[in-house]
């Protein structure tokens, strides 16, 4: 299957930002090669280096049915890449004396003060050993989870309560999850979870403010971010990227994980609620590269910046075999970068040593779909030497 491409640059690449013709060339061509192949739909991809875009480019549909194409402007579900929008809307609040780290999560949602662990060997509930602390959530070692083992009696509960749905208020969501046991004791072990949505909660409690309402006012509007939010509004619905799946070998459009962004959002989720565009996630990426900063706007303190991308995983705790993580997303202490990925196959990372931004947002679920797995990997590699 082959679509076209659209591109705001060139075929062919002048040396740009310290960056050679053929190193941007060559990721550009692996992103051609999986919208050529029919893995993916289409593709933007930018790289920003020494606050110069260094590459922006454009490659296949946004719906392929429509002849819609990948445009600057279009907008993408990035779902898990809202966790660090939530850890520094949270972190705003730290900067402004609300809490630290290692406070109790009890001391401003008292419901999980009473939650119980649940022991899978000996199969009784238990008392929490260490209190649930904010660092827990931020870092995904508060104990909760996603729900999606399907062996696990505690994620069990999870699926027959709707604990990890998108419906009704967040405030009410969290009443149900401070009910269900934690999987594991705080800060013994990560495991991916809701915990960043409870994260979002705790900034209602902290701020009084509803959680969009927060973020367009803390981050959004200073940043000028116009096209994030939890919905798409209507006069934006051409914009809109569909997603897709591959069966039978071919792509095919489907819904994403019964979320309808075309609608305002009544819970917003802070772990995955956000749609926004290649330009306005590139803004908020770039903030953190230059420690809390853009555009002559400073939304964080560059110390709090520092401790967003450093490693503040609980003594003893590791992140996938080894691996180090910050608050809200993953990070590589021998690298100086931090980033993360959204369930339709979005992707940021920001990497401090070589002063650069790299943004590869498709719309592909599941994430670990086998044949397009590591697409921007492929593209970080091309262009991080």
């Amino acid at each position: 299957m082959q679509f076209a491409c659209t591109t705001t640059g060139k075929k062919g690449f002048d040396n740009v930002a310290g960056f050679s013709g053929d190193t941007l060339q060559a990721a550009v061509d692996i992103v051609q090669q999986y919208v050529d192949n029919g893995k993916l739909a289409g593709v933007s991809l930018m790289v920003i280096r020494n606050n110069e875009t260094a590459l922006r480019k454009n490659i296949g549909f946004a719906h392929i049915q429509n002849n819609l194409k990948i445009e600057d402007n279009t907008i993408f579900r990035i779902f898990s890449m809202t966790k660090p929008i939530t850890a520094v809307a949270l972190m705003t609040l730290y900067d402004e004396g609300k809490f630290q780290l290692d406070d109790k999560v009890s001391d401003f949602i008292p419901e999980f003060a009473t939650t119980k662990v649940y022991n899978s060997e000996i199969k009784t509930l238990e008392p929490q050993n260490t209190p649930m602390t904010i660092r827990h959530l931020l870092t995904h070692t508060s104990g909760l989870t996603y729900g999606w083992d399907q062996k696990s009696y505690v994620d069990s509960l999870y699926r027959v309560t709707g604990a990890a749905g998108w419906d009704g208020v967040l405030g009410d969501k969290i009443k149900i999850l401070a009910g269900i046991p934690l999987k594991h004791q705080p800060g013994t072990k990560y495991e991916y979870s809701v915990s960043i949505d409870v994260a979002g909660y705790l900034v209602e409690v902290l701020s009084g403010m509803p959680l969009d309402q927060y973020m367009k006012t803390k981050i959004f509007k200073p940043l000028k971010m116009e096209d994030t939010g939890f919905y798409v509004p209507e006069d934006k619905h051409n914009r809109f990227a569909a997603v897709y799946t591959i069966k039978n070998d071919s792509l095919q459009e489907q819904a994403s994980n019964g979320m309808n962004f075309k609608v305002p959002a009544t819970l917003f989720s802070g772990g995955g609620g956000l749609v926004s565009t290649i330009d306005d996630y590139s803004k908020f990426a770039q903030m953190l590269l230059n420690g809390g900063e853009f555009d002559g706007v400073r939304i964080l303190n560059e110390s709090t910046v520092e401790m967003i991308m450093t490693n503040k995983l609980p003594a003893g705790v590791d992140y996938e075999n080894g691996g180090s993580y910050g608050l809200g997303g993953s990070v590589n202490p021998e690298k100086g970068q931090y980033g993360w990925n959204g369930a339709a196959s979005t992707h940021f990372i920001v990497d401090k040593r070589n002063n650069m931004v790299i943004l590869v947002l498709t719309q592909l679920m599941p994430f670990n779909i086998e044949h397009a797995l590591k697409f921007d990997r492929k593209v970080e590699n091309a262009v991080i030497r």
